[in-house]
Formats: structure tokens, C-alpha cells, sequence
């Protein structure tokens, strides 16, 4: 069966935050990704914007039945976005066309509005069980605006969607953290 799809760059790679499927790993050309906060949310998130030579991994995930519903409100603060065949690799011959979503806003995220390190825990997450500790690596590298806040709300996560880590998982975000010189605002 055909279905519209999804590209998700982000929390949206963590199968465990959604039920969209059939899903496949995919690389998309043309964009990067960045922290951004806008004014329908208290906290800072991954948006993308265009960025000639720069491609980056994520998911393609089917949209059965047009039924955009529960993931356009799941992502209320950004706009869908139609994306080019051509700037899509994966093997998704289900799909009939493919979306992504990107924040209407461009602010930078401040101490007032802070990138949670609980979302950022899912999306690595995400990230190593779809492409290993090479894509998580390639995650910090192809993300920029690393010097934006990072509140550490792990003891009590704020993100909707966290999940659990493992120690691995844990050491993988941090030393990534450390390694793109992120700061880390503990409670």
C-alpha cells in the first residue's frame, strides 16, 4: 500500500515515540539540523534548515491513511514542510511523497528556554538503535547551535516522550556532549 510519509531528523528516529509504520532509515540532502525556540513551547527544539553540502540521517515513516492529525499535533509549533524525491535516500517504495517538519520561528534558545537533556537522550537513543554509534556520532556533527543551554533534567524529565537509557546510551550523549564543548545547566 502507498502512504504519504515523514522524514524525522530528530525524536521522531526513536521508534519508541511513535507507532508510524512501515518505517526505514533514510539520509536526506540539502538540510542541517539546529536548536531553535519558538514562542508555542517553554523549551528549545531540533528544527532543520536548508544547508547546501550537508546531508543528514533519519527516518521515513508512513502516514497511513493521510491521517497527519496526530503527529501535526505532536509537532504543533512547526510547519510540514513537502520535501523533493531527489533530496530523499531510502528505500521506501511505499511512499508516496514525503514530508518534514520545521519550526516557523528561527529564536535561539536561551537559559529561558533551554534544549532539555531529557530530549536529547531520546533522540541519540533513536539515533543508535537505527545507525549504531557511528550515526549518533554523526548526530552531534551534522547538528549545529550546540552552545545553546542544556538543562539537565534527567532526575525528573520534563521531555513528554523520555525514555529510559541505558548506561551505554547514557555515556554516548555525554561524551558526544562533550565532545561539540555542549553546557550542561544542572538543577
Amino acid at each position: 500500500m502507498i502512504h504519504p510519509a515523514f522524514f524525522g531528523y530528530g525524536s521522531l528516529v526513536n521508534r519508541a515515540t511513535h507507532d508510524h509504520d512501515p518505517a526505514v532509515p533514510a539520509e536526506l540532502t540539502g538540510w542541517r539540523r539546529v536548536w531553535r525556540h519558538t514562542s508555542a513551547r517553554p523549551v528549545a527544539y531540533l528544527s532543520v534548515e536548508p544547508a547546501a553540502g550537508v546531508t543528514i540521517a533519519g527516518l521515513v515513516a508512513a502516514v497511513p491513511g493521510d491521517d497527519w492529525a496526530a503527529l501535526d499535533a505532536r509537532e504543533h509549533a512547526y510547519d510540514r514542510v513537502d520535501l523533493r524525491a531527489e533530496t530523499i535516500s531510502a528505500e521506501a517504495g511505499w511512499a508516496r511523497s514525503v514530508s518534514l517538519y520545521a519550526v516557523r520561528e528561527a529564536n535561539l534558545p536561551s537559559t529561558h528556554h533551554p534544549v532539555l537533556l531529557s530530549y536529547i537522550d531520546v533522540v541519540v537513543q533513536g539515533f543508535l538503535r537505527e545507525f549504531g554509534p557511528t550515526g549518533a556520532a554523526s548526530f552531534f556533527d551534522t547538528t549545529a547551535g550546540w552552545e545553546a543551554p542544556i538543562l539537565d533534567d534527567r532526575a525528573a524529565p520534563r521531555y513528554p516522550r523520555h525514555q529510559r537509557l541505558t548506561g551505554a546510551e547514557r555515556d554516548t550523549v555525554d561524551d558526544g556532549l562533550a565532545r561539540v564543548g555542549a553546557g550542561v545547566i544542572r538543577l
